[in-house]
């Protein structure tokens, strides 16, 4: 059965809602997913990929994995972390996508103004 508009505007079903974009507003656990994105990594491999320091790497992969959005795996002495949810990668690219498209109209307003400029002097 599905939810009416009414249900799906709800603060408790849009409260997770907000709680998954936190999880992705923050730019080092943006990182973290792209390096995951060629496969599991332990925390050092992330660390050279990422350039973020240990204790630093460790707080957002905890975030990230209580979100669901990786999952973390013992082999033997390290843990590896992974995407649990590929999903996210298509998420990302709308996202990039749509800034990239913002990005380019904006270049060319500025063009078209820039070139009102110069036509009026």
């Amino acid at each position: 059965m599905s939810k009416t508009l009414s249900q799906q505007n709800s603060p408790e079903v849009l409260a997770p809602v907000a709680e998954y974009f936190k999880v992705l507003a923050e730019t080092s656990r943006l990182q973290i997913l792209s390096c995951l994105r060629t496969g599991a990594m332990n925390v050092t491999e992330m660390g050279e990929a990422t350039g973020l320091g240990q204790p630093n790497l460790s707080k957002h992969l905890k975030v990230l994995t209580q979100a669901g959005l990786i999952s973390r795996q013992q082999k033997g002495v390290s843990v590896y972390y992974a995407i649990s949810d590929p999903v996210i990668f298509s998420l990302c690219e709308l996202v990039c996508d749509r800034i990239g498209d913002q990005i380019q109209k904006r270049a060319k307003e500025f063009e078209q103004i820039k070139a009102l400029g110069t036509l009026s002097k």
